[in-house]
């Protein structure tokens, strides 16, 4: 079997750059664990670092109120505790990275996001390279500072990314474990599973060249997801002494945001200002807006589920209750795949510049309403307003672009003219 030397090349410089920064700069690691930019209550290393404490000392983790996390990823952890091989530990972080970095090359390879079985782009040919798609989330500054933070988001992110790949590969059954695997880690990526049903179809009926049979297709995938679910809670119900409690304190966080810990989220300073009596509602309204998107993007965008996967996951990155910039990375990390539509993007360096603006001066504010005193939250909210718009551009610009790419193939005389988006 022939060794990609590039390939090897870029791994090794990825991991040689996470190692010096874990080892020269040791410190480091633990001043990024309590960014709020980076580590949310329900991903925080720091939390998990306290319940695998009680773990350890047979107290349940989730006695103390301020470990939320899948119980798990405990008996993982407990292998090398992060208190006594911290060293153990990174390597554990910057090998998942570079696992989601070889789930991005294949999908690359894979050229699903130019050819489809539904559609193919008329600019397919105009892509990155596969190994330019690793590099640009390996070196994602994002994407480093995630690893060095050691959020438990990294594994979700990793899952996700897997559960695609194998989606491309013709591999429905790991797919589906992996993302079952990731929505038992952090919930939200269930949410993924109409669109990544729609692309393992689409995959196996390109391959088989059988009829079409997305009913029961989807019956089989959906099965096989509840039942990898079932299993991790099954097994975590085992390892928590048969108690249901995680369930509370894990998916029940997420659901009602008992923790309004500041983060780069739109949700937390809402339900600080809300009264009581309208916090059920608001709860039901913002989660029902998240989830309203993914029905009519797999309906409109029915010919491209890849990109409605990789716009479900930037709609994510901004509207879930506990975002950060690690979710933001895993958007960024799908993008490149779309470089055959760049070109029809307008507004792509207002977005960028308003991401860098939100990303250098997001810690500044911070800083200023926690340590200096002389801000308050509305300062710090303001910011992440900025995020979140730049954030909502892009999105929406990736969006137009496709929309526009696809409806050049139907009106060809349309093409280079210009459009109005209403």
């Amino acid at each position: 079997m022939a060794i990609d030397r590039r390939k090897l090349l870029l791994y090794a410089a990825a991991a040689a750059l996470r190692f010096l920064l874990f080892l020269a700069f040791p410190r480091l690691p633990d001043l990024l664990t309590g960014r709020a930019e980076i580590s949310t209550p329900v991903t925080s290393f720091k939390r998990l670092q306290e319940g695998l404490f009680l773990y350890t000392h047979n107290v349940s983790p989730y006695d103390g109120g301020v470990f939320y996390q899948a119980p798990l990823l405990l008996p993982l952890f407990a292998l090398v505790p992060p208190f006594i091989f911290p060293l153990a530990t990174a390597v554990l972080y910057i090998f998942t990275d570079l696992v989601c970095a070889e789930s991005l090359i294949q999908i690359a390879e894979s050229g699903v996001a130019r050819t489809s079985r539904l559609f193919s782009s008329p600019r397919k040919d105009n892509h990155w390279d596969s190994l330019a798609v690793g590099a640009a989330f390996l070196f994602n500054p994002f994407t480093i500072a995630t690893c060095l933070a050691r959020p438990t988001s990294v594994f979700s992110n990793g899952a996700i990314l897997y559960a695609i790949a194998n989606a491309v590969d013709r591999k429905p059954a790991k797919s589906m474990l992996a993302l079952a695997l990731a929505a038992y880690l952090s919930l939200y990526p269930a949410l993924l599973l109409p669109p990544l049903i729609l692309l393992c179809h689409d995959q196996i009926v390109a391959k088989d060249g059988s009829k079409p049979k997305l009913p029961r297709s989807s019956f089989e995938l959906s099965s096989i997801f509840c039942g990898s679910v079932a299993w991790f809670l099954a097994m975590s119900y085992l390892l928590t002494g048969q108690s249901w409690e995680f369930l509370r304190s894990t998916y029940g966080v997420h659901l009602l945001l008992p923790d309004l810990t500041p983060n780069v989220g739109l949700w937390w300073y809402f339900f600080i200002e809300m009264f009581d009596s309208f916090r059920e509602f608001f709860l039901g309204v913002f989660w029902l807006h998240l989830m309203g998107y993914v029905g009519g993007l797999c309906f409109r965008l029915r010919t491209q589920p890849l990109f409605v996967l990789t716009t479900i996951i930037g709609i994510l990155a901004i509207f879930q209750p506990y975002p950060s910039i690690a979710d933001a990375s895993l958007y960024f990390a799908l993008l490149p795949l779309y470089n055959h539509v760049f070109s029809l993007m307008r507004y792509t360096f207002f977005a960028m510049a308003t991401i860098l603006y939100a990303a250098l001066l997001g810690p500044a504010f911070y800083y200023l309403w926690i340590y200096a005193g002389s801000g308050n939250a509305n300062f710090f909210y303001a910011i992440t307003l900025v995020w979140s718009l730049g954030l909502s551009i892009i999105v929406g610009e990736c969006l137009f672009a496709v929309l526009r790419d696809e409806w050049e193939v139907e009106r060809p005389e349309m093409k280079g003219k210009e459009v109005r988006r209403i």
